[in-house]
């Protein structure tokens, strides 16, 4: 499959370098800066799972001539605007676009751009950023991509996918429930981004605090009220095994955007928790949630 990675930060370089390090046919849709750092140092991935350093194709939005077999989204959320105009001539009439985006309510947009018989449902789980010299930098052993349709049928196009993922220095899995397990991953996310940056802190120290577990226990509460609103298939003990889950991960472990944060770069509040609270049925009680939001866009006014 040709495919095109619409973007080369800590998401898509990990995960297109990983399916260019296999041999896959791989092009990377960057902005000028990003394709001549890669033209001139090539995409460097520094990984528990293995270092790389990669020889990788790039194209500009104006330079796309043809459609590609598989486009994978692996930008922010609060460059979605700007995707629909760089792809140009990049998804056709048989392309398949597979978003890695965190959250949910870029699938309807991405439905209302390409066509909802285009679009999978899809995530990852990865511990990734960039550094200053536009190295990929992968700290955690999950370096997952779930993908499926998203009425969670078996289709040839899942199967193709499937194959050209097989054998990249990756985990993937091909779901029958991508809608439930997008929801999921939302939850997690949304609770672990928002209390790493509303605590300004790595996980351990947010654990250990006195009365840490329970403000994270009631956060993810919140969350699940809402997801499972969308998502009745979603487990009534989520939150309990989000926090299970987190209390086994390592203590240094950061969110990416507080990452993001610390670096003083923007951040996707409104897509994550502020869609939440957007969703959320009438009156519903999400105190936390409304001051982990407060507290984003607190620092997207003091940026």
């Amino acid at each position: 499959m040709r495919t095109l990675v619409v973007g080369a930060g800590a998401v898509g370089g990990y995960f297109g370098g990983r399916l260019a390090e296999k041999g896959a046919d791989v092009t990377f849709l960057v902005r000028p800066r990003r394709a001549a750092q890669l033209q001139r140092e090539g995409l460097v991935i520094r990984s528990r799972h293995g270092d790389a350093l990669l020889r990788v194709k790039t194209v500009l939005s104006d330079e796309i001539r043809q459609p590609f077999d598989l486009v994978i989204l692996s930008v922010k959320a609060y460059h979605l605007p700007d995707v629909r105009e760089s792809l140009g001539a990049a998804v056709g009439e048989r392309t398949v676009v597979l978003p890695l985006l965190n959250g949910i309510r870029h699938m309807d947009l991405l439905k209302q751009w390409f066509g909802p018989e285009k679009v999978l449902g899809g995530l990852c789980f990865v511990e990734a950023t960039l550094n200053k010299h536009g190295h990929v930098l992968q700290y955690s052993p999950r370096h997952e991509l779930v993908y499926g349709e998203t009425d969670g049928s078996d289709s040839p196009r899942v199967r193709r996918i499937q194959a050209l993922l097989a054998g990249a220095n990756m985990e993937s899995r091909l779901s029958t429930e991508i809608m439930k397990d997008m929801w999921m991953k939302y939850a997690f996310i949304a609770g672990f981004s928002g209390m790493t940056c509303l605590m300004r802190s790595p996980l351990g120290p947010i654990l250990k605090a006195p009365g840490g577990k329970e403000t994270y226990l009631r956060l993810l509460e919140e969350i699940h009220a809402v997801a499972r609103h969308h998502e009745p298939s979603l487990p009534e003990d989520l939150a309990a095994t989000i926090l299970a889950q987190m209390e086994s991960l390592n203590e240094s472990m950061k969110s990416s955007m507080l990452r993001d944060m610390e670096k003083g770069l923007p951040v996707e509040a409104d897509h994550l928790q502020g869609s939440l609270l957007e969703m959320a049925p009438p009156g519903t009680d999400l105190p936390l949630l409304k001051a982990v939001y407060a507290s984003l866009k607190a620092y997207e006014q003091t940026r």
